[in-house]
């Protein structure tokens, strides 16, 4: 029987909804799936055929020593995602990357720790100048932490919160405030095993007057995806592959998509680290992804 971990942390003990309904699918395929936190230093992740990143979501807070166990897990075990994968995913610098393969992807500028926050956000303004609203938010992030919406009347409020991130020795981006996802919420496309299984409507999450570090609540339900959307997550998927350089789909993914003032689908991140994969509101698909996950295993000649 193949052992595999579902990894959280501890500080995310009991958040994951996903956890108890792919727990319960893997069991019953005989896939022996255990619960195991990435910083409980306790566990021998070498015992493991496989170790599945779910919701290791303090990662941003501690993101050295994140990478670190990553490296040390793949050399011990399998890590799905695999970890070319993950440290290229686990900043947000990667929207760069699928801008430059030809996928519509949200219009956003990056500002390097070293950087002169006002200047780079007043060269940012004049370029998106149609853009009445704007966020500012750390490359590496989970949870929308340390991410905040602003107007353009609120310019030095959002150089202060970018002046914040770079004294902290992070980078940061800036991207226009898409109207549209006022209205229509986020798309977020789950893919298997580069296979699409489901769709989830995402509302919005960002309000001015939200305070930073705090974890929105988020308003989820199931949504038929257009072709549009299918189209452009296929293409951000593709593209990371060639990115990447991988022989293999990815075990899961999730493209998170925003209409532009056009109507066009827009990447705003593609998660391929930790994303939630929204079991609840897709029945069904905690038994796919279990199946994929067996089949992973079986054909590594695992267990």
């Amino acid at each position: 029987m193949s052992r595999l971990a579902l990894v959280t942390a501890i500080a995310s003990a009991g958040q994951d909804d996903d956890l108890s309904p792919l727990l319960a699918a893997c069991l019953a395929r005989g896939l022996r799936a255990e619960i195991r936190a990435w910083d409980d230093p306790s566990v021998a992740w070498a015992r493991y055929d496989a170790v599945l990143l779910r919701s290791p979501w303090d990662y941003s807070a501690r993101y050295g020593e994140f990478l670190a166990w990553c490296e040390r897990v793949d050399a011990a075990s399998r890590l799905l995602n695999p970890w070319p994968v993950l440290r290229w995913n686990s900043d947000k610098r990667y929207l760069a990357d699928l801008a430059a393969r030809g996928v519509p992807v949200v219009p956003t500028a990056f500002v390097g720790a070293d950087g002169d926050p006002l200047p780079a956000l007043q060269e940012f303004l004049a370029a998106h100048a149609d853009a009445e609203e704007f966020v500012v938010k750390p490359t590496v992030s989970a949870g929308s932490r340390d991410t905040q919406r602003y107007a353009r009347a609120q310019e030095f409020a959002a150089a202060n919160h970018l002046a914040r991130l770079l004294d902290e020795g992070r980078d940061a981006m800036l991207q226009p405030y898409l109207a549209a996802v006022d209205r229509d919420g986020e798309t977020a496309l789950i893919h298997f095993n580069g296979g699409f299984s489901h769709a989830i409507r995402k509302g919005a999450m960002l309000q001015r007057e939200n305070a930073l570090n705090l974890r929105a609540v988020e308003r989820i339900a199931a949504r038929e995806a257009g072709e549009d959307e299918r189209t452009v997550a296929l293409h951000a998927l593709n593209a990371a592959s060639a990115r990447l350089d991988l022989e293999e789909p990815l075990a899961y993914a999730r493209v998170d998509l925003i209409r532009d003032a056009q109507g066009l689908p827009q990447v705003l991140e593609l998660e391929l680290c930790e994303p939630s994969l929204f079991f609840a509101h897709a029945p069904g698909s905690a038994e796919r992804f279990a199946q994929v996950l067996d089949e992973l295993l079986a054909t590594s000649g695992a267990g």
